[in-house]
């Protein structure tokens, strides 16, 4: 198929085929009256989260067979794991991104003892470190562009403290709280908007948030598993994480028995995650551009000498349908959610695209139906992106490589 023709940019997104029944249809997928920002998915900002309803429908209707595994090879922030434990199943989730798996262990582990009151220490001995000047501010690019003095020494006074904190569960849950204030603190704009504004923020501004941030998961994150443990026991799922390119994995690297995947992949063309999230990963000790090298989607790859086009995403697409068809059971489902594109002024119908990638692979498209995305859910939607309505596509894997 050539995408040569698909000049109208406002185009709705086709129905990749017709089913003679479809089991999706008969839920509601638009989501109108869902509250966003609520709950454990509210504890960290992310760019185009998972609606969490969209992946608990999808298990709830898909329930892989105990003890099969739920994957989400593009988990992000981690809310396809967040809602498969909550449902007693264990789950995988795979990313690129290092402060995505950061955000990912920590959602789907209960909060250590004592979180609230390290926190409150590590602010106190932070304080007494910047009125001491005793601070070593790390070599960040460009940091005085986006950071002002006050706010490099109270953010490098915190993460020095934090660094010391020897349980490592406690430590992440640390890390997350002080990534969740970085860019709020900083001079850019917003989470949706990389550009640079001059902030009045002084260093008791960054404790002060930094104290809110971490009282803000002790009220989202402790009510969560309390519940779950309430409903659930010894019933609850647990989770596994692994921070890698999705292109590199091999099926012996996920010796489980997956039963449902559940997963939205990066649009070709649409979001930077890395750029969004570059100063998080830098004052957490991670290497953002290594991110970006491996990105699938990032905008950059479509920009530079050889750009890439629909056709690279295809074939990314096609290695990952063959990763599951070797890893997934058989007669088990892959769940897909994904609008279209637009590459320099081209629309490209993904759905289209990521049917062709699963067929040769051994999946068939059993079902499949559009939603409408709702414009208070455009959380991180920007105008190249444009996207009004995306598909769920659910494959069956009726045959093994």
């Amino acid at each position: 198929m050539s995408f040569e023709h698909e000049k109208n940019s406002t185009a709705p997104l086709e129905k990749p085929v017709s089913t003679q029944y479809s089991l999706l249809s008969t839920l509601d997928w638009d989501l109108k009256n869902v509250k966003r920002g609520n709950g454990i998915n509210s504890i960290h900002p992310y760019p185009a989260k998972f609606i969490p309803e969209i992946p608990r429908q999808l298990i709830e209707l898909y329930s892989p067979q105990k003890p099969a595994l739920v994957l989400d090879p593009f988990c992000g922030s981690g809310t396809t794991l967040v809602e498969a434990i909550s449902l007693g199943f264990d789950a995988v989730g795979i990313d690129v991104n290092p402060l995505a798996c950061l955000i990912s262990r920590v959602k789907t582990t209960p909060l250590p003892r004592g979180f609230c009151q390290t926190a409150n220490q590590i602010v106190e001995n932070a304080r007494v470190r910047v009125a001491k000047r005793e601070i070593q501010v790390p070599p960040i690019p460009r940091l005085d562009h986006w950071f002002n003095p006050n706010v490099q020494n109270a953010l490098a006074a915190l993460r020095h403290e934090i660094n010391l904190v020897g349980i490592p569960s406690l430590k992440e849950a640390l890390q997350v709280a002080l990534s969740s204030i970085i860019v709020k603190v900083s001079n850019q704009e917003s989470d949706t908007r990389y550009a640079a504004i001059e902030k009045d923020i002084a260093a008791k501004d960054v404790f002060q948030a930094f104290n809110l941030a971490t009282s803000r998961m002790y009220q989202k994150m402790v009510p969560f598993w309390n519940t779950l443990d309430k409903c659930l026991g010894k019933k609850m799922g647990k989770a596994i994480i692994l921070n890698k390119d999705i292109l590199s994995v091999k099926p012996e690297d996920l010796p489980f028995k997956i039963g449902l995947v559940v997963t939205s992949p990066p649009y070709p063309n649409a979001y930077e995650y890395w750029l969004y999230h570059k100063y998080r990963m830098y004052w957490l000790d991670m290497e953002p551009k290594a991110v970006l090298e491996h990105e699938i989607g990032a905008r950059p790859h479509y920009f530079k000498t050889e750009p890439q086009d629909e056709h690279d995403f295809e074939r990314q697409m096609t290695k990952v349908f063959s990763l599951l068809s070797h890893v997934m059971i058989l007669g088990s489902k892959a769940c897909f959610l994904l609008g279209r594109s637009i590459i320099h002024g081209r629309i490209v119908d993904n759905a289209a695209l990521l049917q062709r990638a699963a067929e040769p692979n051994g999946f068939v498209l059993e079902d499949s139906v559009n939603r409408n995305i709702l414009s208070n859910h455009k959380s991180f939607n920007p105008k190249h992106g444009n996207i009004t309505k995306e598909a769920i596509m659910v494959f069956s894997l009726r045959r093994k490589l």
